[in-house]
């Protein structure tokens, strides 16, 4: 018996046979062509193969795993189109008389150590990706395939990475655990894993002499057991089914109210990426959705969603929730969401850049397309307007000024709609600091604790070398999160939750403490949160 130390990314107990997930590796060595133009042919014809490969793959992830979690597949697609790429590519091919297999290898080592090497966190985090989408063009050039994960039983996956294109296409009913070497437990794949509810490791050193033999995964303790003596499997057996009678009971809760010991109700949101998410919010039994990503709309497209396009969207989810409240957030474009029909020039620190209200308030035709399609969807059921990256009184004032003319215009129009609530989201430090008087002209605050959380760390929490520095329970997050929900209340303004932090469980007794009103999670947190507040005195 041997027992290998990881980063839990995904909690729970797996027991089974280890299959070592291993990559064909193929000749990129440098050959000389005699007809340049012919072999950029080829590499286009490969180039397009591999874009139909990952918008195939974006559908499937979209149907398992949810719009947020889908947008990396629009993203590699957008970077094969790169100029700088393309034309790496070319003037190899051109200039040295060199195969597209090497052109396109070499293109990609080159411009992702450009990437890794950049000041901003963002670029640096698309540096994987170029290496990726490389690899994947190499594939089509060589005639291979994709890898798959070939097991003819579930078992536990260890690999030393896995791309987020490889984790979507695995048969998750043959996967029970996922262990790598190398990830961080906020990279696109950690993310995918958590989505996809399997437990999953990382920073484990994986031999490639594993397959077949017996192991237990526990991302409670953090553990990998290569082949466990008998003593330590019962022990895990045991361990492994409470967590199956807990997950069980949890069940039982469907239904219930979410109130805490002495009656006080935390209402019990969702947050989902599209429309088909609406589902597992009503299936986990979700209050309501705090947190509906318009985003998914503008990506993935070659052209802005019209008024109707969205209306549509957002009519369905309302009429879904059955008169539940849905809170949409308005777009939120920018950073590490870009659509190029958006025209945004390139930042060298995007998250502090153009993106989200800023580039709703300096386009305001856009944003009066996407205020009119969730006004005339309220009439549907029961909608609220959220407005991200708030930093002044100022701005709130401009969009309630740009909101009026919109239901000015609908009346105008004989176009019913319904009461719409509107709020924003502290998400930035500014916001906190002018939580009271921004408490003054909005119904609602949501607090975005995964930005909250960066900004004022100034840590990124995608960088897996600051994976010791990132504290969500910083003690100054928490006291900015207290003086966000004092300054709501003191002016009748309801706060709630809805980044990560929100379903930690370890948190959920000092929230209710706090005087939180709404906590917003992923739907597969719902009832266990209902638990945690349950149990809250």
């Amino acid at each position: 018996m041997k027992i290998y130390n990881g980063k839990s990314i995904y909690k729970g107990i797996a027991i089974g046979k280890i299959r070592v997930f291993k990559k064909v590796v193929y000749d990129t060595s440098k050959k000389e062509i005699s007809d340049p133009e012919a072999e950029i042919e080829r590499y286009n014809k490969a180039r397009d193969k591999a874009v139909d490969q990952l918008q195939a793959v974006y559908k499937k992830a979209v149907n398992e795993v949810g719009q947020d979690a889908a947008n990396i597949f629009d993203v590699q697609s957008m970077l094969l189109g790169d100029d700088d790429f393309t034309d790496s590519v070319y003037g190899m091919i051109r200039d040295e008389k060199a195969n597209a297999e090497y052109a396109v290898f070499q293109s990609g080592e080159i411009i992702s150590k450009i990437f890794l090497e950049m000041d901003d966190e963002y670029m640096k985090a698309r540096s994987a990706d170029i290496k990726d989408v490389a690899r994947r063009v190499v594939t089509v050039l060589c005639g291979g395939e994709n890898e798959a994960f070939d097991s003819s039983e579930p078992a536990i996956l260890a690999a030393e990475d896995l791309t987020p294109a490889e984790t979507v296409q695995l048969d998750k009913s043959k996967i029970l655990a996922f262990v790598t070497k190398y990830g961080s437990s906020q990279s696109h794949t950690a993310i995918l894993a958590r989505t996809m509810n399997i437990p999953a490791l990382t920073g484990v050193m994986i031999e490639n002499n594993w397959t077949g033999k017996s192991a237990v995964v526990d991302t409670f303790t953090g553990e990998l057991i290569l082949e466990p003596d008998m003593d330590t499997l019962k022990e895990k057996e045991v361990k492994r089914q409470e967590e199956l009678k807990k997950i069980e009971l949890l069940q039982t809760l469907k239904g219930k109210p979410s109130l805490t010991k002495d009656g006080r109700k935390i209402n019990l949101y969702a947050n989902i990426g599209s429309v088909a998410d609406a589902d597992l919010a009503l299936e986990n039994d979700a209050e309501g959705i705090g947190l509906f990503r318009s985003e998914f709309l503008y990506l993935g497209r070659n052209t802005y969603p019209s008024e109707e396009d969205q209306f549509v969207a957002y009519k369905n989810v309302a009429r879904k929730m059955g008169g539940k409240k849905v809170i949409i957030r308005t777009l939120d474009i920018g950073a590490d969401k870009q659509a190029d029909y958006f025209n945004l020039d390139k930042e060298e620190n995007p998250a502090l850049g153009f993106r989200a209200i800023r580039i709703c308030l300096e386009r305001p035709d856009l944003f009066k397309t996407q205020l009119r399609a969730i006004y005339r969807a309220s009439a549907f059921g029961t909608l609220a307007i959220m407005y991200p990256m708030i930093i002044s009184v100022d701005e709130v004032r401009r969009i309630k000024k740009i909101s009026a003319e919109v239901r000015s215009q609908l009346n105008k129009e004989n176009i019913p709609y319904g009461e719409v609530e509107e709020g924003i989201m502290i998400e930035t430090p500014a916001a906190v600091m002018m939580s009271e008087e921004l408490a003054k002209e909005v119904d609602f605050f949501s607090i975005g604790t995964n930005d909250l959380t960066q900004y004022t760390l100034a840590i990124d929490r995608q960088n897996s070398k600051l994976e010791n520095f990132y504290n969500p329970h910083h003690p100054a997050v928490l006291k900015e999160i207290q003086m966000t929900i004092e300054n709501g209340h003191k002016h009748d303004c309801w706060v709630g939750i809805c980044g990560e932090l929100g379903a930690d469980p370890e948190l959920t007794a000092e929230f209710v403490r706090m005087g939180i009103d709404e906590l917003s999670v992923s739907p597969s947190r719902i009832l266990s949160l209902r638990k945690g507040i349950m149990d809250c005195d």
